[in-house]
């Protein structure tokens, strides 16, 4: 590749630009699951911020655009609560596959989960397999992501990250997880 191809490609990078996704609920349509006041600080403030400093070319861009697409992937997977709600269609039969059956996923990703230690992420992968981000990394194979870092349940759970994992299934949207699969 010549010069001036490399610079071409560096431009049109630099033109790249994120946008935040758009809540599908409201400030307060996961309460009490997730409150008003961690979606004004996780979403309006986290969030908002990895796309702003990506899009003004401030601070580590590998790092913020990170972060945005792992959000972008994050709250558009949640709906209002439900006590019972269960996967079903594709990412049931993968579930099942995989661990038996969601009762026994749920274990597992909550033994994986508080393994983390620090700035992490855990996953459903397309494969079916439980993994773990450390920090912020873009991966293209997550089917459903729960966020691990202190912000994501702190003002809900303080530090009861085993109550912010079992509470977390109420307000996923399955249909949307499928879409993934």
């Amino acid at each position: 590749m010549d010069i001036r191809n490399t610079l071409d490609l560096l431009e049109e990078k630099s033109q790249h630009r994120l946008e935040q996704a758009k809540l599908p609920y409201s400030r307060t349509g996961l309460s009490p699951v997730m409150s008003s006041a961690t979606i004004d600080y996780h979403y309006g403030k986290l969030y908002k911020g990895y796309v702003d400093r990506f899009n003004n070319n401030e601070g580590d861009r590998t790092f913020n655009e990170a972060g945005a697409f792992l959000h972008n992937i994050l709250f558009p997977q949640f709906r209002a609560p439900k006590n019972a709600n269960a996967p079903k269609g594709k990412v049931s039969d993968l579930i099942n596959k995989q661990h038996k059956n969601f009762v026994s996923f749920k274990k597992n990703f909550k033994e994986e989960a508080l393994k983390t230690q620090g700035s992490a992420w855990v996953y459903l992968s397309k494969s079916g397999q439980i993994k773990t981000i450390r920090n912020h990394v873009i991966k293209n194979d997550i089917v459903l992501l729960v966020d691990m870092w202190e912000h994501a349940y702190q003002h809900d759970y303080g530090s009861n990250k085993s109550k912010y994992l079992d509470n977390i299934w109420r307000i996923i949207n399955w249909d949307v997880i499928n879409q993934r699969l």
